[in-house]
């Protein structure tokens, strides 16, 4: 996992941080040394390192937050249970509301060694025969093992509601998408909304659903392509309908140079490890599409107002109405 120095703008009390983690965690002796993660465009990731032991820091982004989003609170909740039973899931040994400390609530997550795939092989592991397929399989594996787990028996079953979740999903990416819009923005996006809300499907089954699942959310060992070692980013974990994930997992990959299945693999291999039915995979994939486009408006609208220092979210508005098209000829299929 590539690590920078923290960049200009998204600096925090560090000297403030160090006393309260020493104050709550058995840390090493050696003084806190701080990097930025390159990875994520959101919320704040952060190395910090006390001599050999590292630990990771997440906190939202500045400036103002769709409700429910970059919820530190619940990714503790998820990945202090949720370890026990599905190993992909890093342990989070603390929680902090105090925004006194870092400006927002922050938690604390175990660093794992390892590599994250984004569009290029990482050169430790591009000596793997058939690479690419395995590491989609093993993406695949990952989220039907993650929908296949009883919330009771984790302790998460209050972690969401699932009558209604479908609904609620579309009425909530509207919301968020008016918020960040100016009026009369991209017509086709509401349309699209309205279209979703009227054709919702009955859920398959009920389930975690990670609800950003994708391939460089993931880690793996260089020397084993074929497994999941690490999913991280739960702040947006809850219950109900799994195929929100797929969709969502399908609409990333299709954008990535390492998917080489075709879809009908993919559901193929979800359905029998899973036992979950991918009937109307199509509206899930054009609601993934269409939150997709949300996102993005989300992080271009957070750089326009100054509350991200990071360059990359320059013009990064300009996919949306191809996003909003796409999502539309899907659910008019």
């Amino acid at each position: 996992m590539s690590v920078q120095p923290v960049r200009p703008g998204d600096e925090l009390d560090w000297a403030r941080t160090e006393q309260h983690l020493r104050s709550v965690l058995d840390l090493p002796a050696e003084p806190m040394v701080v990097g930025q993660f390159t990875t994520g465009h959101a919320n704040l990731t952060y190395l910090l390192e006390f001599g050999t032991l590292r630990l990771v820091l997440r906190r939202p982004p500045r400036g103002r937050l769709a409700s429910g989003a970059h919820d530190m609170h619940r990714e503790y909740r998820v990945l202090s249970r949720l370890n026990a039973v599905y190993p992909r899931a890093p342990y989070a040994p603390h929680f902090s509301d105090d925004i006194d400390i870092l400006g927002a609530p922050f938690v604390i997550i175990e660093f794992r060694d390892g590599e994250v795939v984004g569009d290029t092989l990482p050169a430790s592991m591009a000596h793997h025969p058939d690479v690419e397929r395995r590491l989609d399989l093993a993406l695949i594996d990952a989220a039907a093992d993650l929908h296949t787990l009883d919330v009771t028996t984790v302790g998460l079953a209050d972690l969401g509601r699932p009558d209604g979740f479908g609904d609620r999903q579309v009425a909530g990416w509207t919301r968020r998408w008016d918020r960040v819009s100016s009026d009369g923005q991209l017509p086709l996006m509401e349309r699209v909304a309205q279209r979703l809300a009227r054709t919702v499907p009955p859920p398959p089954a009920v389930s975690i659903v990670h609800n950003d699942l994708k391939l460089d959310n993931c880690q793996f060992d260089p020397a084993d392509p074929d497994t999941v070692t690490s999913v991280f980013d739960w702040d947006m974990a809850t219950i109900g309908d799994p195929l929100f994930d797929i969709g969502s997992l399908l609409v990333s990959m299709g954008r990535s140079p390492l998917w080489v299945l075709s879809d009908d693999e993919a559901l193929g291999r979800y359905e029998k490890r899973s036992g979950i039915n991918v009937g109307h995979i199509d509206w899930y994939v054009a609601f993934a599409v269409w939150r997709t486009a949300v996102v993005v408006r989300q992080l271009a609208h957070r750089y326009e107002s100054g509350d991200s220092a990071d360059d990359r979210l320059a013009g990064i508005g300009a996919a949306i109405g191809d996003f909003a098209e796409r999502a539309w000829d899907l659910l008019s299929r």
